[in-house]
């Protein structure tokens, strides 16, 4: 009888897409058994988690990127309210 029912989910439009394995949805339990205990950081792995000072020259440049990407969205507003300005202008000029 399952497998009739399964066979019908699969045939329809959406009882494909929506049916799953029982081994793909989460499990709160699959979640942690997999996960395993937590286990300190050993030496080397502190190691490479230290911030290197050759590395230095070539750090992120996120803020720069975030101050330049407001100053793109500043001016995006300026012109589209420039041209609703416009659009506006022209439409008083022709009823006039």
């Amino acid at each position: 009888m399952a497998a009739i029912r399964k066979l019908a989910e699969k045939t329809t439009l959406f009882g494909a897409v929506s049916s799953t394995p029982q081994e793909m949805l989460p499990s709160p339990m699959n979640h942690i058994a997999r996960r395993g205990y937590h286990i300190d950081l050993g030496v080397r792995e502190k190691a490479l988690l230290e911030e290197d000072p050759a590395l230095k020259r070539f750090k992120s440049y996120k803020n720069n990127l975030k101050r330049i990407s407001k100053v793109g969205d500043v001016l995006t507003i300026v012109v589209v309210a420039a041209c609703a300005y416009e659009l506006y202008a022209v439409t008083t000029v022709r009823k006039e």
